[in-house]
């Protein structure tokens, strides 16, 4: 019997919905059930899990470990290429690439994914795109890079993303495409503010992604995510004037963007995610909570460092708004409710910036001691317990 109908038999023995078992396995509902008809291999560390919690002793490990054999026996393309093994691929392609940039949006669903296990499924896509080269694979593989360096960083492994993003910036110069190039110094400036990279580095980074985004006026959403960052990396190095200069600008190319929820551009709540950390960098803490509320929202339910996020950007703006109490509480519960398969250092960069403007007004509050210690832990090391686990957190 292969892995996924297996695991649906003893699922259902037990009583559990999928939704009940992915509760307490920490993975997500659709992809459990991707898993159970076949689309979608599943994981050692799944069939583990499930055998933990439906009682079955070894059998599903036992099961996936005999029809993985199969499949990598059957099929040696398909063989998953390790992250070292696609980037020799990656490199050594650059210089033959071809140039047309345009592809649908394919990685949506891999949000629905953790850091963890975003990553095997990034690797597998950058490695099928160097085995058939197609027109436009340059452009895909420039995106994919962007998605592996902001998995390693989210996994902790910054010292890595930095030679992806270097990657990224090569491949999307090369497509000729000043958009695509833009959207990739966006998102390194991005992730750089949350790593803590210094703002002199990020500065130009920043200013490079408007003067490109400038170049193409028909794509609001790189104007938007251009000025958003250089924003926040003005505001961080003190330069408050240039920095609110930006703030009309967000607002603005933010309006145009009515449609966004049904193209490749950023949707509603990206948007109101950015408008809220642009404010909260400006300190304008009641109308970035209002954005991050708004974002909250309309981000889908099974996104969830993405809405752990939000609401850590709301923790944030009570904090700078004098809040501490309803900020530290606020920190905690998303912490302590997230499954540690979700936390990652983009995570932990905001709950810190929490903590630290908490501790400078009220260093005797109680409740800081309890966050600091959650934050010292660095839960993504490893952990896959989600948090209605009957086993608790001492499952390792």
């Amino acid at each position: 019997m292969a892995f996924g109908a297996q695991l649906r038999q003893c699922r259902q023995a037990a009583g559990l919905s999928l939704r009940q078992l992915a509760g307490r396995v920490g993975y997500d509902h659709s992809y459990l059930s991707q898993v159970e008809r076949g689309q979608r291999p599943g994981s050692a560390d799944l069939a583990r899990l499930c055998d933990g919690e439906l009682g079955t002793g070894d059998r599903l490990v036992e099961t996936y470990r005999r029809t993985s054999t199969k499949a990598r026996t059957g099929t040696p393309a398909m063989r998953t290429h390790s992250l070292e093994t696609a980037w020799q691929q990656l490199t050594t392609a650059l210089p033959d690439s071809v140039l047309l940039p345009q592809w649908p949006d394919q990685l949506d669903e891999l949000r629905r994914l953790p850091a963890a296990r975003r990553l095997p499924e990034l690797v597998s896509r950058l490695s099928t795109l160097q085995t058939d080269r197609q027109a436009g694979h340059d452009a895909r593989q420039a995106e994919l890079s962007v998605w592996v360096a902001e998995t390693l960083t989210a996994c902790g492994r910054v010292g890595e993303a930095r030679r992806w993003w270097w990657a990224a910036r090569q491949l999307a110069d090369g497509c000729g495409d000043t958009g695509l190039s833009s959207l990739v110094r966006s998102r390194e400036a991005t992730s750089g503010l949350s790593e803590g990279r210094a703002l002199s580095e990020l500065l130009p980074l920043a200013d490079e992604a408007l003067a490109l985004a400038l170049q193409e006026p028909l794509h609001p959403d790189h104007l938007l995510g251009a000025r958003a960052v250089r924003a926040r990396i003005l505001a961080g190095l003190g330069r408050v004037v240039e920095a609110h200069e930006q703030l009309p600008e967000v607002l603005s190319y933010a309006n145009e963007l009515p449609s966004a929820s049904t193209g490749a551009g950023q949707t509603p709540y990206e948007v109101h995610a950015v408008e809220g950390s642009v404010c909260a960098s400006l300190g304008y803490w009641t109308a970035g909570c209002l954005m991050f509320a708004r974002a909250l929202e309309l981000c889908p339910s099974e996104r969830l460092e993405e809405r752990a996020l939000l609401e850590l950007g709301m923790a944030e703006c009570f904090a700078g708004g004098g809040q501490g109490p309803a900020a530290l509480a606020l920190a905690l519960r998303v912490l302590i409710e997230l499954p540690d398969e979700w936390h990652t250092t983009y995570v932990y960069g905001v709950a810190e910036r929490v903590l630290a403007v908490v501790r400078s007004r009220e260093p005797r509050l109680p409740g800081l001691h309890d966050l600091d210690r959650l934050l010292a832990a660095e839960a993504w090391g490893g952990r896959t317990v989600g948090s209605e686990s009957s086993s608790g957190l001492g499952r390792e």
